[in-house]
């Protein structure tokens, strides 16, 4: 059975932007910006969900 490589590849690119917009929200609380702290707070926990989806998508293409 050949494997496909695009779920893993879909999942290192939001593993990408969580650390980006991590990075990006801790910066915005330091100094002192709190909607953008909270705006980058919440599309974290877009991203998440969105990981969750690509993974469970590609175990059951492999099954």
């Amino acid at each position: 059975m050949k494997r496909s490589y695009l779920p893993v590849a879909l999942l290192l690119a939001v593993l990408m932007l969580n650390i980006i917009v991590t990075q990006y929200m801790v910066h915005q609380y330091f100094y002192q910006n709190y909607v953008n702290t909270i705006a980058a707070g919440i599309m974290n926990l877009i991203l998440f969900p969105l990981a969750f989806l690509i993974y469970k998508k590609g175990v059951n293409i492999n099954d």
